[in-house]
């Protein structure tokens, strides 16, 4: 780095983007930036990022090392993109009967025969004919193919074969399971897989909405990604293997949070706008998983620093579950105080929901509103969610009575819209912790009277006052951190049952106890051994 003197750290997240311009040899922070992440185009944020950023002389950067929770988010929140997987001499019965399926991140799974034995001799011959078929039939439907084969790491030849006569007869791109993992475990490898293929086009999209940014403000300096075990890759090992960025933004955090923080040993919680995520600091070093990472329900086969991502946030989309009870994420909508700031037209509709015109009785769709973020990238042939898309394109932002009204459906199930809103087409704004921050003060750098007229609405459902609402979200928002932070450093899982059902186990008593304590004569108490690194909400 002789003659260079600056490292460019950009961290891309699901609410935010930071970047900070730091002195290679004092380490010294010279700029530091905090935007909104232009979900709906990726290099818009990232070209603001750059200017507030970058020196004079555009030479004197001599790295840009970037890290993102744009993966672990989408897994999270269901939101890949569409994939098919194809599962060469697995026994479907078996997967189905113990639930291996769940595992998957698509419902477009297929069974052929092939795949080998322990010993790389082929089980059965492969169906090449019938892969070509339905790679045919699906590919209008799907963005990539995941394959993965019956112990290919022992002979790769079924996964090499459908994946070269894939890509000649269709043109999609294909992911194999053996280029991810040398493992035998077969569901994890079909996982890493899958994920992999479903995280292709939002990473591609994302280091080439980078790597123009920099060309367009004349940044010729390499640029590297974190790597979920807390390393450094090169951009284009990125693009083939997305799933290695799974905790690519947590693992940075963590790393920060010792570094800032000064400590040998920590837990880090770092809450921000889609999730929250743990890590343990141990002897100075974040502990590295070498089974597989976890995010949500799924395990993988990648290699990855210890962490546990859960759908919290403070974006977290507030809703109402069957009991009239609080239900907070794991999806992450846009805050409505945010919206109306952007979209002041919204305004007027939500104010109507204060006036005595306003006859019926408002439920939380009253205050949900969809817009559209980005134009599909393949036909839509559904007739009605071509016409939502169409009323939100003329119209911009609607509240959801508004669009089953215009279209004459009573429910929006009718719309069958859920793959719009997975592949990030559609978005929606509603309650959300944000929200009920910007009426305590705590954070209201936007339209406060917007999140106050949903809260009041949304606490009257409820048939509590709005400042029990608040203290509710933010209790449960805390257990929930509590629950997790415990089941990560035990590995026990902590059944917290429904509040009408009795307590019957050891484990779930004291946790509970710990949590409110209700007993005359016991109490449990349970208590770190380490310091808490708080980094974003906490």
């Amino acid at each position: 780095m002789s003659g260079q003197k600056f490292i460019l750290g950009i961290d891309t997240g699901g609410t935010y983007t930071d970047g900070v311009l730091l002195d290679f040899k004092s380490r010294n922070v010279i700029k530091k930036i905090k935007i909104l992440t232009t979900k709906h185009d990726l290099s818009v944020g990232i070209l603001e990022a750059l200017d507030g950023l970058l020196p004079k002389d555009r030479n004197s950067v001599a790295l840009i090392s970037i890290s993102t929770t744009l993966a672990t988010n989408s897994i999270v929140e269901g939101k890949g993109r569409p994939v098919a997987l194809f599962l060469l001499g697995y026994d479907p019965e078996l997967v189905h009967h113990f639930r291996f399926s769940d595992q998957f991140s698509t419902d477009k799974q297929f069974y052929f025969q092939g795949g080998h034995t322990l010993t790389g001799e082929e089980q059965a011959p492969l169906e090449i004919n019938r892969v070509l078929q339905i790679s045919q039939e699906v590919k209008s439907e799907i963005e990539a193919i995941a394959i993965s084969g019956y112990f290919s790491p022992f002979n790769i030849s079924h996964e090499e074969i459908s994946a070269q006569k894939i890509i000649k007869e269709t043109g999609l791109p294909v992911v194999t399971g053996y280029q991810l993992s040398s493992k035998l475990n077969s569901i994890q490898r079909a996982t890493t897989a899958s994920l992999n293929a479903s995280l292709l086009s939002i990473l591609t999209d994302f280091i080439n909405s980078f790597e123009s940014s920099l060309n367009k403000r004349g940044v010729t300096a390499p640029m590297m990604v974190m790597h979920s075990a807390g390393n450094l890759l090169k951009a284009n090992e990125v693009r083939s293997r997305p799933v290695e960025t799974i905790h690519s933004g947590p693992a940075a955090s963590a790393i920060g949070a010792k570094i800032l923080a000064g400590v040998e040993n920590g837990l880090m919680i770092d809450i921000g706008g889609t999730t929250t995520d743990i890590a343990i600091i141990d002897q100075g070093k974040l502990k590295i998983n070498e089974a597989g990472a976890t995010v949500g329900k799924f395990h993988t086969a990648v290699r990855a620093a210890d962490i546990r991502s859960i759908g919290l946030g403070g974006d977290s989309y507030l809703s109402l579950n069957t009991e009239n009870k609080l239900v907070i994420g794991p999806e992450r909508v846009t805050p409505l105080a945010y919206l109306v700031h952007k979209h002041p037209d919204t305004w007027q509709y939500l104010e109507s929901l204060t006036n005595n015109q306003f006859t019926k009785r408002p439920t939380i769709d009253h205050f949900e509103f969809w817009f559209l973020l980005r134009k599909p990238k393949r036909p839509i042939r559904n007739t009605r969610a071509l016409q939502v898309l169409k009323i939100l394109e003329d119209n911009g932002p609607l509240p959801l009575p508004l669009i089953l009204e215009r279209l004459g459906v009573l429910h929006p199930m009718q719309l069958d819209v859920k793959t719009l809103f997975q592949e990030e087409i559609i978005g929606r704004s509603a309650l959300t912790p944000t929200d009920l921050f910007h009426l305590t003060g705590e954070y209201s750098p936007w339209h406060q009277k917007a999140s106050q007229i949903a809260a009041e609405k949304f606490a009257m459902l409820m048939k509590i006052d709005i400042m029990e609402l608040i203290t509710k979200a933010k209790r449960q928002i805390a257990e929930r951190i509590v629950e997790e932070v415990v089941s990560f450093i035990t590995g026990q899982t902590v059944d917290r049952l429904p509040s009408y059902a009795p307590i019957n186990s050891l484990g779930s008593w004291l946790f509970e106890e710990n949590i409110q304590p209700k007993s005359k004569y016991l109490s449990s108490n349970i208590t770190l051994k380490m310091p808490i690194i708080g980094i974003g909400a906490p």
